[in-house]
C-alpha cells in the first residue's frame, strides 16, 4: 500500500501553528527559560549514549503539542509502518525502501514481494566479511604475490558520499589500509590520486548499479589503462571488484564473476552505505566494525519504530526543522560536529537531505504552495567558529543550528577535549542569550573605553541573541554511534518527507543535466552536427571548442 497523500496545509493541525506562530514570533527565548526554571529537563531525550537537549528552541511546549498533531494528521505512524512493511512507498519508481533490512538481524521478518529478504542479505554480509579477511590478513594478494596496501573506490553519488564519509568519520578505527575514493569524472582528480599507488599493491573496488554511469566507468577505464601499463589483462581480476547489478557488464570489464557483490532495487544510492556498497569501509576498519556500524543504526531503527513521538530523537528533530522551514520561513539549517572526525558529515547529508526532499510536486501530483526541504551545509567546530559563525551570531538570516559533540575523545587528550566541549556549550549559550547594549556598554566603562568610542562601537557590539539550536551530545564515538547518527538523520529526512506529503526516495532532477550532457558530450566532435540551443549554451560550447 502507498503512503498517505495528505497535503499538511490542510490540516487542523497547520492553521492551528500559523496562530500559534503569530503569538509567539517575537518572544525572546530567555523569556520561556527564566518563566520555566525546568525547560532544559523538560525539553531533553536521552537514549542509549545520546542526550539531545531541544530547549535552545523558539518553540514552548504548546508548539511541540501542535506538531505532533500535525504528524498525527499527516498519519506519520501508519507511513513508519508501511516502510518497515517493506510496502512500495517509493511509489513513482514502484520500488519499496528498506534500507532498514541491511542492517536488521536475521531474524527479521521483511519481505519483498512476499519473498524473505533476509538470507539474501546475510549471504552477502558473510561473503563481505570473508573477502575483507582475505585482503586485511594478507591472505589474497595482487599479480605479483604482494599483499594488498591500498583500496580505491570508484564510485559516485551515493556510491562514493556515504563510504568516504564513513571512512573519514572511523579513521580511528582503521587498518594498516589505505583507502582512497575517486567520484569526480575530472581527469585531474582521478590521476592526483593515481600519483599515490602502485598498481601491484592496490585493489579496485568499482561501485555502480547498472555499471552505466558515465562519472565511474570514465574512472574505472582510465584507471585500468594505467593498471594495463604494469600488468596484464588476466590480472584485472585479482585487482578489480564491483558492486553492480549488471553482471554481464561487469564480467566484459575483465571481473571476476565472483567478485561481484549486489546491489538491489529497494535500497536508494544515498542510503546504501549498509549494503555491499559500503565494502571499501569494511576494508578499511575491519568486518567487525562494519557491523557494529549496521547495528547502531539498527538500535535507532527500533527507536523510531517503536517509540512514542514526543520522546522519538528523529521525530523530534524533523518536526522541529519543519517548525522553521514552514513558519519562519528559514531556508537553510546548519549541521556543526564539534569533531574534526566529522568533517564530511554535513557534505554526506547535504545529499542525503537535498536529494530526497528537494521537491516541488507533492504526493497527488500537485506542486506545492509551501517550502519543502532546505539547504543543509556546515564544517567541524571549533573551525567554523572563525569562519561563517558570524553570519549566524549576527546575519539577517535564521538559521538553525545542530550541535553535534562527543563526551570523550578517543586519544585521550583531556585538555584540548575541555577547550573544545567548552566552545560547543558557549556557542549556544551565545547563540541564545546574544549581548545585549547595556552588557556591551558596561563591558566598555569596565575597561576605561572614552563616551565617544562607547556611542560608536555599542552597535555593532550587540548581539540579539534568540538563535536556535539544537545539542546533541553522544558519549563517545564508535562504529555503533556513528550508526545511530547517521540513522537518526535517515529518519528524520522520511518524517519530514511524509509531512511534506513528497516522496523523498526518488531524485529525478539528477537525470536532465546527465541526458543533456550526454547530448553536448557528441557535439564535441568538430564533424558533429550542432543541436538546437539557447544563445548562451551555443557561445559556451563554440569557445570551449575552440581549445581543442
Amino acid at each position: 500500500m502507498a503512503l498517505p497523500k495528505i497535503n499538511p496545509t490542510h490540516t487542523e493541525a497547520w492553521t492551528k501553528l500559523q496562530e500559534h506562530y503569530k503569538s509567539i514570533k517575537d518572544v525572546h527565548m530567555t523569556h520561556w527559560f527564566s518563566e520555566n526554571e525546568n525547560r532544559a529537563k523538560e525539553m531533553t531525550i536521552k537514549w542509549e549514549d545520546f542526550y539531545l537537549d531541544y530547549s535552545k528552541n523558539r518553540m514552548d511546549a504548546r508548539t511541540m503539542e501542535l506538531l505532533l498533531e500535525l504528524a498525527e494528521e499527516t498519519q506519520l505512524k501508519s507511513a513508519i509502518e508501511k516502510q518497515f512493511l517493506g510496502d512500495v512507498i517509493n511509489e513513482t519508481e514502484g520500488r519499496e525502501v528498506l534500507h532498514i533490512a541491511l542492517r536488521s538481524p536475521k531474524s527479521a521478518n521483511i519481505k519483498v514481494e512476499g519473498e524473505d529478504i533476509m538470507p539474501e542479505i546475510h549471504e552477502v554480509k558473510t561473503k563481505i566479511k570473508d573477502f575483507t579477511a582475505d585482503i586485511v590478513e594478507g591472505n589474497r594478494k595482487g599479480y605479483t604475490n604482494k599483499a594488498f596496501t591500498d583500496v580505491v573506490n570508484i564510485g559516485i553519488g551515493g556510491s562514493d558520499l556515504g563510504p568516504a564519509m564513513v571512512v573519514d568519520v572511523l579513521q580511528y578505527y582503521k587498518n594498516h589500509l589505505t583507502t582512497h575514493f575517486v567520484s569526480n569524472v575530472d581527469g585531474d582528480h582521478v590521476n592526483e590520486v593515481l600519483k599515490k599507488l602502485h598498481p601491484e599493491t592496490t585493489l579496485f573496488v568499482i561501485v555502480s548499479k547498472t555499471f552505466t554511469t558515465q562519472e565511474t566507468l570514465s574512472n574505472a577505464n582510465t584507471i585500468k589503462e594505467w593498471f594495463l601499463k604494469s600488468a596484464s589483462k588476466d590480472d584485472v581480476a585479482k585487482h578489480f571488484v564491483a558492486v553492480s547489478t549488471n553482471i554481464e557488464n561487469v564480467k566484459s570489464f575483465g571481473i571476476d564473476e565472483n567478485n561481484i557483490f549486489p546491489m538491489w532495487n529497494w535500497v536508494g544510492g544515498r542510503f546504501s552505505l549498509w549494503s555491499a556498497v559500503g565494502i571499501s569501509i569494511s576494508l578499511a576498519t575491519g568486518y567487525d566494525n562494519f557491523d557494529k556500524l549496521l547495528s547502531g543504526a539498527h538500535a535507532m531503527d527500533e527507536h523510531f519504530k517503536s517509540e512514542s513521538f514526543d520522546k522519538n530523537l528523529p521525530v523530534v528533530l524533523a518536526l522541529i526543522g519543519i517548525w522553521y522551514t514552514n513558519f519562519f520561513e528559514s531556508e537553510s539549517e546548519a549541521v556543526i560536529g564539534y569533531s574534526q572526525y566529522l568533517n564530511q558529515f554535513a557534505t554526506y547529508l547535504q545529499q542525503a537531505n537535498m536529494e530526497s526532499n528537494g521537491k516541488s510536486v507533492d504526493r497527488n501530483g500537485n506542486k506545492v504552495a509551501y517550502q519543502t526541504g532546505n539547504v543543509v551545509w556546515g564544517e567541524p567546530g571549533s573551525n567554523s567558529q572563525h569562519a561563517f559563525f558570524q553570519l549566524i551570531h549576527q546575519g539577517t538570516k535564521l538559521i538553525p543550528a545542530d550541535f553535534i559533540g562527543f563526551a570523550k575523545s578517543l586519544h585521550g587528550n583531556k585538555d584540548h577535549q575541555d577547550k573544545l566541549m567548552s566552545n560547543f556549550i558557549a556557542q549556544t549559550e551565545a547563540l541564545l542569550n546574544g549581548k545585549s547594549k547595556e552588557e556591551v556598554i558596561s563591558e566598555f566603562k569596565s575597561q576605561n573605553t572614552s563616551e565617544e568610542t562607547i556611542q560608536q562601537l555599542t552597535p555593532f557590539k550587540v548581539f540579539e541573541g534568540n538563535k536556535p539550536t539544537n545539542t546533541l551530545l553522544i558519549d563517545k564515538l564508535t562504529p555503533e554511534s556513528l550508526g545511530k547518527l547517521i540513522a537518526l538523520y535517515e529518519h528524520k529526512i522520511f518524517v519530514q518527507g511524509v509531512i511534506w506529503n513528497v516522496f523523498s526516495y526518488d531524485q529525478f532532477g539528477v537525470e536532465l543535466g546527465k541526458q543533456l550532457a550526454t547530448k553536448i558530450l557528441k557535439e564535441f566532435d568538430a564533424s558533429a552536427q550542432i543541436a538546437d540551443h539557447d544563445s548562451s549554451t551555443l557561445n559556451l560550447l563554440e569557445y570551449y571548442k575552440s581549445f581543442s
